[in-house]
């Protein structure tokens, strides 16, 4: 356990968050609290990887994800404060490149724009291009002119990472200097946050870093980091506890730390400002029940009100972490928790009984037991749609033609080459730019093969082979289940030759 007194209100988390990390099978678990510009309390429970001895604790580093894209409307306000850029300057005037399938869209489109899910696109919309893959971030913004919108342009909230990327390259075509390295130098050194990097090398040459864990065909295990760089200002930072909550107080204390002003109050007030309306949240029931008000999108944060308080929160989602930074102006109240697993339990739990002993409602709601039923009921969904996958599978067919037949050269035109070769008598899918995309082919049925993933986080998936009037493969169907923050649907993948 960390140094920092015992917490007040009075929170009884050495006796409840050991048994959390058990029901959700998380082995880690770090976690602050700052109140009135000070750490009240952090610390870490459970260990770096499960099988191994080493302890987490309030240094522990842990991929945050998603919260770091409160970065970048963070390092954009200080542009902005000097006068460098607008938030309504077009995206093209600091992009010229910048296209979008829709041209409306990519013409209007404003800097503020790029932070508020907004673009048209659907949820997580070009997670093909970048996941795992070697374009770089210049390349994966160049490649979204291959998205096919679902909406209007600012007719709705869809949740994007790439929007982000885009807006991180508009900090270095303004500052001359990268997201990561703009960040660097004028956030995290100020803050002293010394244990944050953003790019997975760094990480890999640090000491105590917690381990990510998946469930890998129901059973969880640690999985390696994988490079999400291409993707850094929506993705990539990697912090401890103790350093995200120096970055708690600098918002909590409206833009200033330790007596330097980083950023000015009427800006971080634009950052908190609500922008976009969000749908239906996915929170449960003993929390929606004492929301009140819009829940909505602002610039890199979430805004809902909880038993009366303004939250001002974010979450973060990747391949074996998950993470929660959460804001309350009010009460001068910040908490951080993050978890080397992808179960939200924890870290949900833990915020929730901190926010309602702040709040007067302490051990009102079991919420250890709230999110254990959410996470029966998700695993009873996912068990019933395995069924129906085998339920719907036809036995007895063959392929309609030799497997020598199928193989080829496919493409498609966002993420280019998709190979299918015949290897020792099975087929093999690859795609050319992204290692993790390779597949054994074991056929399902009729034309229908079964995606093996040689990744074992990829959950298999199906790929059909669509027949032209010649008898000849002339495209290939995936129906796959999406990853975090992948989805399969986005690509049309055709043959490449006759």
């Amino acid at each position: 356990m960390g140094e920092g007194g015992s917490m007040q209100p009075s929170l009884n988390l050495e006796g409840w968050v050991p048994q959390a990390l058990g029901t959700f099978e998380v082995p880690g678990a770090s976690f602050a609290v700052v109140k009135d510009d000070r750490i009240l309390w952090e610390g870490g429970f459970g260990v770096r990887q499960m099988g191994r001895p080493e302890p987490v604790d309030e240094h522990s580093l842990y991929a945050i994800a998603s919260i770091s894209k409160s970065t970048v409307p963070l390092c954009l306000g200080m542009l902005v404060d000097e006068g460098c850029l607008g938030w309504d300057d077009r995206v093209t005037d600091h992009l010229p490149y910048f296209r979008l399938y829709d041209p409306f869209a990519w013409q209007e489109m404003r800097v503020r724009d790029l932070l508020t899910h907004v673009s048209g696109l659907p949820e997580v919309s070009g997670g093909t291009i970048w996941y795992g893959s070697d374009f770089s971030r210049e390349e994966v913004v160049r490649r979204l002119r291959f998205l096919k919108p679902s909406a209007g342009f600012r007719t709705q909230y869809a949740y994007q990472n790439v929007m982000y990327v885009a807006a991180g390259e508009i900090i270095r075509a303004v500052s001359g200097e990268s997201w990561d390295d703009f960040l660097a130098r004028r956030v995290l050194a100020p803050l002293g946050m010394q244990r944050t990097c953003t790019r997975l090398p760094d990480l890999l040459r640090s000491d105590n870093v917690a381990q990510p864990h998946a469930s890998i065909r129901g059973t969880v295990q640690a999985v390696p980091y994988r490079n999400h760089d291409n993707c850094g200002p929506a993705a990539s930072v990697n912090t401890s506890a103790h350093d995200l909550a120096q970055y708690a107080r600098l918002f909590l204390n409206g833009g200033e730390f330790a007596g330097q002003r980083l950023l000015r109050a009427e800006t971080l007030a634009e950052l908190w400002t609500p922008h976009t309306l969000m749908p239906g949240n996915g929170d449960p029931q003993p929390f929606v029940q004492h929301l009140s008000g819009p829940d909505t999108y602002a610039l890199g944060w979430r805004l809902q009100t909880y038993r009366g308080r303004r939250l001002v929160h974010h979450s973060g989602g990747v391949d074996g972490m998950r993470s929660l930074l959460t804001l309350v102006p009010e009460e001068n109240l910040g908490i951080v928790a993050l978890s080397n697993q992808e179960a939200r339990g924890v870290v949900r739990g833990v915020t929730c009984a901190v926010l309602d002993a702040f709040f007067g409602a302490a051990g009102e709601v079991d919420w250890a037991q709230v999110f254990a039923d959410e996470r029966r009921e998700s695993a009873a969904r996912a068990a019933q749609a395995q069924q129906e996958r085998l339920s719907a599978r036809v036995t007895g067919t063959r392929p309609s033609l030799a497997l020598e037949a199928y193989a080829g050269k496919y493409r498609d035109r966002m993420v280019e080459d998709i190979p299918v070769t015949l290897e020792d008598g099975r087929l093999v899918l690859r795609f050319s730019h992204t290692p993790a995309f390779t597949a054994d082919l074991e056929h399902w049925h009729y034309d229908t093969f079964l995606l093996r993933w040689r990744d074992p986080y990829i959950p298999d998936g199906l790929a059909t082979f669509a027949l032209n009037s010649r008898g000849k493969p002339a495209a290939i169907h995936l129906d796959q289940p999406n990853l975090l923050d992948v989805d399969f649907r986005e690509l049309e993948i055709v043959r490449a030759e006759g």
